[in-house]
């Protein structure tokens, strides 16, 4: 049954900005985040703690976390990869610990240069080690609905490795499009797989707009009883591993469909559309997402 209302999480000043040419400032990634809470979104994927060198753009993940605004009604998230990075997010102040474990060797060791299962390897620990600092702690299945090395990815194997992370009661499990590849009918099967096979894991999505089909994905998602969803402001984003990597679903897109649709998202569609252009000038490009050059409809008087 469809939720008559969504959770947005706004993933633009992590998985949209790792992939931009452009590095910007601490202080241009806080304003955007300042932009974002402005909007009314109140769980906001504030960065990354993962290797410098390999990802420039989150090299002061850090710094982020110490000056972001800190309200009792807004939750920080920081993604890791390994144990290391989840050290560094619980030491830098985040709420919520992303963890990712992606569903094939060969994009696993391409993004984090190593197998899947030694990154699942971890996991415990990680889980452990948000409980023991009062944070909570997510579990990211990364290329679910297909790999770039190696190719279509079995329900099965989806519905296996959720197991193995449902063992360390995640608050949430994550079924992520990272290449933009999926269609609704993969959404649909395989939130279903996952849903019969641990009924009592709250999931959420996240789907790229690589192929342009990310927009039908979320409603295909929110169609099957998926009611939080990953978005970007402007459509920035992608993988830095992943060919081809266009951007992430756009959150003003998503809050425009969802508000016609009935669903409640609690979050200012105009604000949004302020922030895509400004964040278009920051970066000096056009945004993927469609809405801040169309506009809303019906239009204010």
């Amino acid at each position: 049954m469809q939720p008559t209302s969504t959770t947005i999480v706004e993933v633009s000043p992590r998985d949209g900005l790792q992939n931009e040419a452009k590095i910007l400032s601490t202080e241009q990634k806080l304003e955007l985040i300042r932009r974002s809470i402005a909007a009314g979104i109140k769980r906001i994927e504030a960065t990354s703690f993962v290797n410098p060198n390999r990802v420039p753009q989150m090299a002061d993940a850090e710094a982020v976390m110490a000056a972001v605004p800190r309200r009792p009604d807004i939750q920080y998230i920081g993604l890791a990869l390994n144990v290391r990075g989840a050290e560094r997010a619980v030491a830098a102040g985040v709420d919520e610990i992303n963890y990712v474990v992606i569903t094939t060797d060969k994009y696993n060791m391409a993004n984090q240069g190593c197998l899947t299962a030694d990154t699942l390897a971890g996991w415990p620990k990680v889980a452990a080690m948000a409980r023991a600092a009062g944070k909570t702690a997510t579990f990211t299945m990364a290329a679910t609905f297909g790999c770039p090395f190696e190719g279509e990815v079995p329900v099965q194997r989806v519905v296996d490795l959720a197991r193995e992370g449902a063992k360390e009661n995640p608050s949430e499990i994550i079924l992520a499009d990272s290449i933009g590849v999926g269609v609704p009918t993969d959404i649909e099967a395989k939130v279903a797989a996952v849903r019969e096979a641990l009924p009592g894991i709250p999931l959420r999505c996240h789907f790229h707009n690589t192929r342009n089909t990310g927009i039908a994905n979320l409603v295909a998602g929110l169609r099957a009883g998926v009611s939080g969803f990953d978005a970007s402001i402007g459509g920035i984003g992608g993988c830095p591993f992943a060919p081809g990597a266009t951007g992430n679903i756009p959150t003003e897109d998503v809050v425009y469909m969802l508000n016609r649709m009935g669903v409640e998202t609690g979050v200012d569609l105009e604000e949004l559309i302020d922030t895509a252009k400004w964040l278009s000038g920051v970066l000096e490009k056009t945004m993927p997402g469609m809405l801040s050059r169309a506009g809303n409809f019906p239009r204010a008087a």
